[in-house]
């Protein structure tokens, strides 16, 4: 199928790090339908999930030190699991850099696969190999993409997971938008390869 044409979700997680023995938890979700170029702003889901009295990484970011008593009070990821499986099952799913999403959903449906997952890091990688950075702030930045960014999500910031999965839903729409991508299918974007990218940091390395 081509990409241009299929239907996928965007979804980001803010999450709260690792402390010590205490593992990584998710603490929002952020989630936006992507159709034949369109993005589904008003559709999308975005829900604080649940955190406990536990400490957050310090370099954990987002706005999560203002809202420990709406993540107390909030449902756990897995309490979610009746309204949050007709948008990850059977559908593409679309991640920047895509091993904090899979492993949250592989946790909460131990016996579920989900996917084809769709990585914007490693297309970002692939498209713009020698830029200085890939991530998702810097690309829709470097690439004048935060006003349509921003004006789908009024009021949001970086790091926040809805933000972060319409931007994420954003710069994908538009690598499929630059000449020579108009018959990209889906396989191809699951399997795409940034070797441009490892041998240019590879050069950069032995010229320092």
């Amino acid at each position: 199928m081509l990409a241009r044409e299929a239907h996928m979700v965007a979804i980001d997680f803010e999450a709260t790090g690792v402390v010590g023995q205490l593992p990584s938890e998710p603490w929002q979700i952020g989630m936006v339908r992507m159709a034949g170029g369109v993005i589904d702003v008003a559709g999308g889901y975005n829900r604080l999930l649940h955190v406990g009295d536990r400490p957050f990484n310090p370099y954990a970011p987002g706005q999560h030190h203002q809202l420990r008593a709406e993540l107390a009070a909030a449902p756990a990821l897995a309490q979610l699991w009746p309204e949050l499986q007709h948008w990850w099952l059977g559908t593409p799913l679309i991640a920047h850099n895509i091993g904090t999403e899979r492993t949250f959903l592989s946790q909460v449906a131990p016996m579920h696969s989900f996917g084809p997952w769709i990585d914007t890091l490693q297309i970002a990688r692939h498209v713009y190999p020698t830029f200085a950075s890939h991530t998702l702030e810097d690309l829709v930045d470097h690439l004048r993409l935060t006003d349509r960014v921003v004006a789908a999500c009024p009021g949001l910031l970086p790091h926040d997971a809805f933000f972060d999965a319409v931007a994420c839903a954003v710069l994908l729409d538009h690598c499929l938008h630059l000449p020579g991508w108009e018959e990209v299918t889906l396989e191809a974007l699951a399997n795409v390869s940034a070797s441009a990218y490892h041998r240019s940091r590879r050069r950069g390395a032995q010229n320092r």
